[in-house]
């Protein structure tokens, strides 16, 4: 292991103002590095009528496994959602099958050694708490298997809806490894760490009947018409104005990740310049409280 590039990435968890440019070429190295390993793509549709973006998964021969380069094309698409103003929800997907198998087996082996594996991982924390914190309501659709990294992506959504056949399962122990990409840190504040724990050690599977009892799924549909499905069960939760919705995601993120005083100093700033705005001033006049 590189004990400078380590103890360099370590200090970019929480940079100082000083320290962001330094971090920025980390990330740089790693995205050089990634964007030239393996096939495949991840596509992005945006719905400008719904506020709905869609991001698929498109790497039906390797079962939607991500390949280096798709990990860049991944990053880029969330850097795209990052300024979209009237976006309210996405949906993660894949094509085919098989929702992800994890990492692509010729970018595994293109960098398997410690430090390469230091930086795919922290290019991949970077990306997918980036996709976690978007300002929008995510939902992740899942239809057939989704085993190690392909079950870590599923914890970077706020909603997990499976089909009969979606499958999570954290395989990671028996490869001889941990999870990578963040999952086993969004796991544990998904379910508490004892399940998270539990998960991890046993590799078990979890169909959505499963999943729903310990509360990562959030609902399940059939899998003929499960992208309908899944977009009218997300419609149901972005019938607000963009920037209410957008208000609401932040309140939520900062209770998950702040102190309290924190969290309620963000309440206060995000609820004031909504009191009186366009969205709660045509609410009033239209009396729809009590409707």
């Amino acid at each position: 292991m590189n004990m400078i590039l380590r103890n360099n990435i370590w200090r970019c968890q929480r940079p100082s103002l000083m320290q962001i440019r330094h971090c920025s070429s980390i990330i740089k190295k790693a995205r050089d590095k990634l964007g030239t390993l393996g096939d495949g793509q991840v596509s992005l549709h945006k719905d400008d009528a719904t506020g709905i973006a869609t991001v698929t998964l498109q790497h039906q021969q390797r079962k939607n496994a991500l390949s280096g380069s798709m990990m860049v094309q991944l990053a880029d698409i969330v850097e795209d959602l990052s300024s979209w103003e009237t976006g309210k929800g996405v949906i993660l997907q894949a094509e085919g099958d098989s929702f992800c198998s994890g990492g692509d087996l010729t970018t595994v082996k293109a960098i398997s050694n410690p430090q390469d594996g230091l930086l795919m991982s922290t290019f991949m924390h970077d990306t997918l708490t980036r996709f976690y914190n978007l300002p929008f309501i995510t939902t992740c659709l899942v239809h057939g298997k989704a085993l190690g990294g392909g079950a870590e992506l599923t914890t970077a959504t706020d909603f997990r809806v499976f089909t009969n056949t979606g499958e999570v399962s954290f395989v990671q122990g028996r490869m001889g490894v941990v999870t990578g990409w963040g999952g086993g840190t969004r796991l544990v504040k998904l379910v508490g760490p004892t399940i998270a724990l539990d998960l991890l050690t046993t590799c078990s599977k979890l169909n959505g009947i499963k999943a729903s009892q310990i509360g990562l799924a959030n609902h399940v549909v059939g899998a003929e018409k499960r992208f309908d499905d899944t977009k009218a069960w997300l419609m149901e939760r972005v019938s607000h104005a963009p920037e209410v919705l957008h208000a609401m995601k932040r309140i939520v993120i900062a209770a998950r990740d702040s102190t309290l005083n924190e969290s309620l100093l963000n309440e206060r700033l995000n609820f004031s310049p909504l009191w009186g705005g366009p969205a709660n001033l045509r609410a009033l006049g239209g009396n729809i409280k009590h409707k």
